[in-house]
């Protein structure tokens, strides 16, 4: 068996792309760390579809069992007016396929978890650290942490989301990356106030949805928010400033909307941010490469983000076990073979927003015609289909584990 080089490797970010990094590469004969600035695992997001080649990735990790039984059992959606009369509703099933094929919806927090518990035995994690400095030199890179003792890894591979630090510190700043797809989405945990059954309920005024579906068997809903904006210019660490400006977009809106505002204050999992893609023509620079959102989000438009990961992470490792730890050689593969899936992934986002928050009431009334007549369409299962086809963009290639 030939020896494998660059064997140590720290991974920034513990949420999706970066455990499932690590448990190929330690299945690969490698030693992974991560390490996280937040202080635990992140547990709030929203939910997310697990489709096509990310479903076999999860099957060959042993996990997908365990995704189905934390699946959110989401039934489907109605739109809604301001005085509650349901204008359309659809099916999951028919809206996205869910549930063909191995697919799934399970809660971005619990799918993380899920990774973390499959690896947290043998994978070291340094919570609430991050990198501060990194030094490249001919045999490896030197890290220099927050907090934790400087240490020199053989690689790094960058996992930490659309504001990747990793990739700030070897890339460049985050304006030559980004690109804004013109929307804004706000999402955080509330109770279930609307006493919803594995449903979700949106509100439309042109330009802006507003909606609360069911988690956790019922017990708790989120609140979701996304609408039309130029980009903003605020701090995204400043989680006031994105509430007051989530608060003022709102303001004055009818159905539910204040109900929902009036729990922002006791979220303890508020997100927000704008919908970017993360576009770059090469995702690696000497012993630093980038995996998932970090080097190619697709927006939350897509749908993809976790597919992109977590294929992303299992092309990633794979490769560097094939080329027994040779970078230079693993990382031109890994972008060859993971190309194809982010270009048709952010290729699929454009144009969504339109329809998810249309711009007007007469596109409004266009978008729910469509989801009225939708199960009766002769091509419906084109339109399901094509989220599917696009997360088997390319397949999960064949790597012998090592010992």
């Amino acid at each position: 068996m030939q020896q494998i080089a660059n064997r140590n490797v720290l991974i920034s970010g513990a949420s999706i792309a970066g455990p499932a990094l690590a448990f190929w590469l330690k299945r690969y004969g490698f030693n992974p760390t991560i390490v996280e600035k937040a202080p635990a695992l992140r547990e709030g997001g929203q939910a997310i579809d697990v489709l096509g080649t990310a479903t076999d990735v999860l099957r060959r990790m042993g996990l997908l069992e365990r995704v189905h039984e934390l699946q959110t059992g989401k039934r489907g959606t109605s739109y809604v007016a301001a005085d509650g009369t349901v204008k359309a509703s659809i099916s999951s099933e028919v809206f996205n396929g869910v549930g063909a094929n191995g697919d799934a919806e399970i809660a971005r927090g619990d799918l993380s978890r899920v990774l973390y518990e499959a690896t947290r035995e043998d994978v070291e994690y340094l919570f609430g650290d991050s990198i501060a400095a990194l030094t490249e030199t001919e045999d490896g890179v030197r890290v220099r942490f927050e907090h934790s003792p400087a240490r020199t890894f053989d690689l790094v591979i960058g996992a930490d989301g659309v504001h990747s630090h990793t990739r700030a510190l070897v890339f460049g700043p985050e304006s030559e990356f980004v690109r804004h797809m013109g929307y804004y989405i706000s999402i955080f945990t509330m109770p279930n106030l609307l006493k919803l059954d594995r449903w979700e309920l949106d509100y439309n005024t042109p330009g802006k949805i507003a909606g609360s579906y069911s988690a956790r068997e019922n017990t708790e809903a989120k609140a979701i928010f996304a609408w039309a904006s130029e980009q903003l210019d605020y701090d995204y660490r400043d989680i006031d400033a994105q509430r007051r400006i989530l608060t003022d977009t709102f303001a004055g809106q009818g159905w539910e909307v204040p109900r929902l505002l009036a729990e922002l204050s006791a979220a303890q999992d508020f997100y927000f941010d704008a919908m970017a893609q993360i576009t770059m023509e090469t995702w690696s620079k000497g012993r630093v490469s980038l995996v998932g959102d970090a080097g190619y989000c697709a927006s939350p438009l897509s749908g993809q983000g976790a597919d992109l990961s977590l294929v992303g992470a299992y092309l990633l490792a794979g490769e560097l076990a094939a080329a027994a730890g040779d970078y230079r050689v693993a990382f031109a593969r890994y972008e060859r073979e993971m190309r194809p899936m982010v270009d048709a992934c952010q290729k699929f986002a454009e144009g969504v927003g339109r329809w998810y928050a249309p711009g007007s009431k007469a596109m409004i009334r266009v978008r729910n015609l469509n989801v009225r007549l939708l199960p009766y369409l002769p091509w419906r299962g084109l339109m399901g289909g094509t989220p599917q086809q696009v997360a088997r963009t390319v397949a999960a290639k064949s790597y012998a584990a090592r010992a």
